[in-house]
């Protein structure tokens, strides 16, 4: 029985050491070790609730971007139909303009054309007239009466009262 009080005091005092020598380092460790994933968990949470802010402005600035997107092409659409009409309209204005110069370039050629046959018609009427004199002339006996007739028309208006 002593051998059995001796193991069982030498029991006692190896759990008493290891009560006094190695359970409180061991505490020690866990209450790091508990501290240390406590402090993951404040800051796993803590993170998370940052990743769903960030999320929460990344939806934000991403609806926000597409309101902007469309903004922006609905101005760029009206700015494409402004574009549209000034054209249109500048093009309406260079065909009138282009129009109008060929109307007074029409007209000045027509002068011109007007102008021209006047003249070819003056000067074809002075040779047929040249030529109808001188073939009237080119024969005597018609040459001679038109100077009859002329010397006839003369002595009349030479006559007191006979004017004709």
């Amino acid at each position: 029985m002593a051998d059995y009080i001796a193991e069982f005091v030498g029991f006692l005092l190896v759990i008493a050491v290891i009560w006094w020598k190695v359970v409180p380092p061991v505490r020690k460790l866990m209450r790091r070790q508990k501290d240390l994933v406590a402090a993951q968990v404040v800051a796993a949470e803590e993170a998370g609730r940052r990743l769903a802010l960030a999320e929460q402005k990344y939806r934000d600035a991403l609806a926000e971007a597409r309101t902007e997107a469309a903004k922006i092409r609905d101005a760029a659409r009206a700015d494409a139909q402004r574009i549209v009409e000034e054209m249109r309209e500048q093009a309406e204005r260079e065909v009138e303009r282009i129009r109008q110069r060929a109307d007074e370039e029409l007209i000045a050629q027509r002068q011109r054309v007007v102008s021209e046959l006047q003249r070819r018609i003056g000067e074809l009427a002075v040779d047929m007239a040249a030529e109808l004199v001188t073939e009237h002339l080119a024969d005597p006996r018609r040459r001679s009466a038109t100077v009859d007739r002329l010397l006839d028309e003369l002595a009349a208006m030479g006559a007191p009262g006979g004017e004709a």
